[in-house]
């Protein structure tokens, strides 16, 4: 192993960017210690237990929607030959597009008495049949499970399309049906990837504020939102951020203890498996199922804001300022994450190479971002900014800085994957050309972990342009990005308005998941 303790460079570099990210936390220590005992004692009696539950059952409900819904349907797609593939692939992967709030608002409107799905509930059930009821936990469950099972599902396909075919066959000469071969070979070997999805998707939960705000379902993000914007109680919203943090942060170091206990090593064997061809029967189920999700998922809200948008374009309601909303997006979203995947480099590299307690901890505190909610990241760096850097106030890197502390854990995550599998035998190969460390860097780390650095930037590029809260409260003075637009319409139920700037952002972000799934459906389809 390449002995990086003696190139001075890395590790400095490393305490620089965990530092960066940990401003959300030092502000959140800071204020928690204002709190008084009293006052501790008030916030547990009074919200405390109730958001405990309420997050929980949230959290518990969606982890097990996505998990039958990705699971079942990567395994369809990787593991069955039939027509239409590829578009099955695209329609998993496209939910990723539509952020919560756009599914809340959508679903919210076709439930109602004159929404698509209302009249035909009523048509069903006659016309005193009650509508379903969405502002409780089933009906956020529902919508974060639709917008979040994409992440299990690329997870679990990339890990199903690989593997030891020896196994399976060895099972089914031993008698053991398809479903036991799913259940006892099948699922095991890809659980570390499944649960690597579902720790992804318990994080956009517990730092979701657009479905819970607008279903009006109390989670700890929504209460530290309201007593932040509400009551101006900082140091409350403080309190119960710290209390969210350890919550999250017990979760991340069980999960990982956990994943590191489930390590499946292939060697020369390992390829890529040939799906079978489904028989007739098998594509109608399958197609029943991948296309009630897809519908669910996308279908039904891309219809919606296609006939939104058409209303809209009738009544000549969309202007120029729609593009540059669109324009907006795509510049923060572009720096945020081109900035990002720089940063997470040296954390990333320095985990893999130097593995210690320091290491380790300065990858966990880089995740710190990623599990508070979005208005505690932003309030964090407003402080830091005033306290430290107040020519950036009102400006545009401000708002650059919040997003890529918020998103910096995907790229960390994306780019330590990839380096996992650089052996350091390539790397020392280099040092004894006589390269540099940072020409080695350059010349052979980079370009063999390029893909992991793609799958890093359109990750983060992604959850940018759907990122709301911090943008809300960070943006500089008249620039509206294409998540403000859509808030400020939907909260005026002005319907020919947010859909427009929702359908843009869904085409303004698929660029970046086209990049994603090309190399998938190239390699595999």
């Amino acid at each position: 192993m390449i002995l990086l303790r003696k190139d001075h460079l890395l590790p400095y570099a490393t305490a620089m960017v965990v530092l960066l990210a940990a401003i959300p936390l030092v502000y959140v220590l800071h204020a928690s210690l204002q709190l008084s005992w009293p006052e501790w004692r008030g916030l547990w009696h009074s919200r405390l237990p109730v958001l405990l539950w309420n997050t929980f059952s949230l959290v518990v409900l969606v982890v097990l929607i996505c998990l039958v819904l990705g699971v079942s349907s990567a395994w369809l797609v990787a593991r069955r030959s039939f027509p239409g593939r590829r578009l099955a692939l695209w329609l998993m992967v496209l939910p990723l597009t539509i952020p919560t709030y756009v599914l809340a608002y959508v679903y919210t409107s076709l439930w109602e008495n004159t929404g698509w799905l209302g009249r035909l509930w009523l048509a069903l059930w006659g016309d005193g049949a009650a509508l379903p009821d969405l502002y409780n936990v089933f009906g956020v469950a529902l919508v974060l499970s639709l917008s979040g099972f994409s992440y299990v599902f690329l997870m679990s396909y990339a890990a199903m399309t690989h593997g030891n075919p020896h196994l399976e066959e060895a099972a089914r000469l031993h008698g053991a049906t398809p479903r036991e071969v799913f259940r006892r070979i099948t699922l095991p070997l890809v659980r570390p990837a499944v649960v690597a999805g579902l720790a992804v998707v318990a994080l956009h939960v517990l730092s979701d504020f657009g479905a819970v705000s607008m279903l009006r379902y109390q989670t700890f993000t929504l209460s530290i939102y309201l007593q932040m914007t509400g009551r101006f109680d900082y140091n409350g919203a403080a309190g119960l951020s710290l209390v969210l943090v350890l919550l999250a942060l017990t979760f991340l170091v069980l999960e990982r203890f956990f994943r590191s206990r489930q390590r499946y090593y292939f060697g020369s064997h390992m390829k890529r498996l040939t799906p079978r061809p489904a028989s007739r029967r098998e594509v109608w189920l399958i197609w029943g199922w991948l296309g009630l999700i897809g519908l669910l998922a996308f279908g039904l809200p891309l219809v919606w804001m296609l006939s939104w948008t058409w209303d809209a374009w009738q009544a000549r309601a969309i202007g120029m300022e729609f593009w540059g909303y669109l324009g907006n997006s795509l510049l923060v979203a572009s720096v945020a994450a081109t900035t990002a995947v720089f940063l997470a480099l040296p954390i990333g590299y320095y985990y893999n190479r130097v593995r210690s307690w320091l290491s380790a901890v300065y990858l966990q505190l880089s995740s710190i971002g990623f599990v508070l909610p979005g208005p505690v990241v932003a309030l964090g760096a407003l402080v830091f900014i005033l306290s430290q850097l107040p020519l950036l106030y009102g400006g545009l890197l401000a708002l650059v800085l919040a997003l890529v502390v918020r998103f910096l854990p995907l790229a960390v995550q994306s780019q330590e994957a990839a380096l996992q599998q650089l052996t350091p035998s390539v790397e020392s190969a280099g040092r004894l050309l006589g390269a540099g460390p940072l020409e080695n860097l350059w010349r052979v780390v980079l370009p063999l972990i390029r893909g992991g650095m793609i799958s890093a930037w359109v990750l983060v590029f992604i959850d940018v342009m759907k990122e709301l809260p911090a943008t809300l409260i960070l943006r500089p003075v008249g620039f509206d990005t294409l998540p403000v637009r859509i808030w400020i319409e939907a909260s005026e139920e002005m319907l020919e308005l947010a859909a427009p700037a929702a359908l843009l952002l869904l085409l303004g972000s698929l660029p970046a998941v086209w990049i994603m799934v090309r190399g998938e459906t190239a390699r595999s389809l």
